[in-house]
């Protein structure tokens, strides 16, 4: 299990997770685990959880698999591929590996699970490695930009 700093560090940086009520419960050696229950507002018209939000899981999960690794050093989604299994109800796990790393990329995949035991959804991503935190709003983006030349 990774220690308490490293999995508050990472929870802390993702306000969209944090909104949505991702909690992570494993970050290390290549592997990650978040929970998430859906609130009414996260589900779609079939009253399960909505696709997006289960998109977005197994993206920060991935992500967490792959920053496992090297906690201090941030990744961005490079892409991704999603497969719907079953639907998602209830509290779900989703759980990531990190399948392969090279000195810029990151190759992972991630499963959702229902409390049952059902794979709901399963993707997979690459995500590359970047030394430097991004922008985080378009405030700040614009600071950041050089001046224009037009």
């Amino acid at each position: 299990m990774a220690n308490d700093a490293d999995l508050k560090a990472f929870a802390s940086r993702i306000p969209f997770a944090r909104h949505l009520g991702f909690e992570i419960t494993e970050f290390e050696g290549g592997r990650s685990e978040l929970r998430y229950t859906a609130k009414p507002e996260h589900l779609n018209t079939f009253d399960v959880t909505h696709g997006g939000a289960c998109m977005t899981l197994l993206d920060v999960t991935m992500a967490a698999a792959a920053r496992s690794v090297s906690p201090e050093i941030g990744v961005v989604t490079i892409e991704m591929k999603t497969s719907f299994m079953h639907p998602s109800v209830g509290p779900l796990v989703a759980k990531g590996r990190l399948m392969h790393r090279t000195a810029t990329l990151a190759f992972t995949e991630a499963t959702i699970y229902d409390e049952k035991g059902n794979a709901c959804a399963h993707a997979t991503g690459t995500f590359k490695y970047v030394k430097r935190r991004l922008p985080t709003s378009a405030s700040s983006a614009n600071e950041q930009r050089p001046p224009s030349t037009d």
